[in-house]
């Protein structure tokens, strides 16, 4: 019964969502790096924007 909801629902995004699950440790720390590199950049980013706005 889930298997047939899940078809229904997800149609051909199924084939990418099990891809993704036999390959999680590969695309979770990349997922995570890319988030944490655009936390850290971004923030670098609005310090610096103020202070040069005000010159």
């Amino acid at each position: 019964m889930t298997e047939l909801m899940l078809d229904f629902m997800l149609g051909p995004m199924r084939v990418i969502g099990e891809f993704y699950f036999d390959h999680q440790m590969i695309f979770n720390p990349l997922i995570v790096g890319a988030a944490l590199i655009k936390i850290l950049f971004g923030k670098k980013k609005a310090k610096n924007e103020p202070a040069n706005s005000e010159s």
